[in-house]
């Protein structure tokens, strides 16, 4: 994990690489407007020809089993978007307006997860990121090859103005700290240059 453009896909790219020939990439990235389709080329371009590439935005854990073929590396790119895509769904496929009510990102009641204790307070957003995880940890677990996951750091800035940035914010950094602490090696990148922290 690390910052914007500090080295995160290219140290993951070359850790596959080294790890095994056959690749899976999965990108999470989804090409909504010009500047994003442009992002996506330029990952793509960057890749060997010979990984194959699942792109999914969602239900990552769940699509999975059906695409691994004989993948001996998995590495996905990035928890940063999948997380956005999983709370931003109901945004952009719940309603002709593009709203939600307010009780998705802030419920009074909500059921507690087998990994992870919940408040009364937990939001339905929450819920649903936190079941994509477990999701993709029960696939992981399940996994005999090497799994890599590329995520962002998005704590260390202000503190965003808006309600739905400070709930994106949250949930990554929450789901950093739950994939982290299943991982055996965690890395965070500074320009370009990683420091193994597990």
């Amino acid at each position: 994990m690390g910052g914007a453009r500090s080295g995160k896909s290219k140290f993951a790219q070359d850790l596959a690489k080294s790890l095994g020939e056959k690749v899976l990439f999965v990108a999470t990235g989804a090409p909504l407007d010009e500047e994003m389709t442009l992002r996506i080329e330029a990952h793509k371009r960057s890749r060997p020809k010979s990984w194959r590439t699942l792109e999914i935005s969602v239900n990552v854990g769940q699509s999975l089993p059906r695409e691994m073929g004989d993948a001996e590396v998995v590495l996905l790119d990035c928890l940063t978007l999948l997380v956005s895509n999983v709370i931003l769904k109901p945004l952009n496929f719940g309603s002709s307006e593009g709203e939600v009510e307010d009780n998705y990102f802030y419920s009074p009641k909500a059921s507690p997860s087998r990994h992870c204790e919940r408040s009364e307070a937990t939001s339905e957003a929450e819920i649903q990121v936190m079941t994509e995880l477990e999701q993709l940890i029960d696939f992981i677990d399940k996994y005999e090859g090497t799994f890599i996951v590329v995520s962002n750091e998005v704590g260390l800035g202000l503190v965003p103005e808006n309600k739905l940035g400070r709930v994106y914010r949250d949930l990554l950094g929450n789901a950093n700290q739950f994939l982290a602490q299943r991982a055996n090696d965690v890395y965070f990148m500074v320009s370009g240059i990683p420091v193994k922290i597990r």
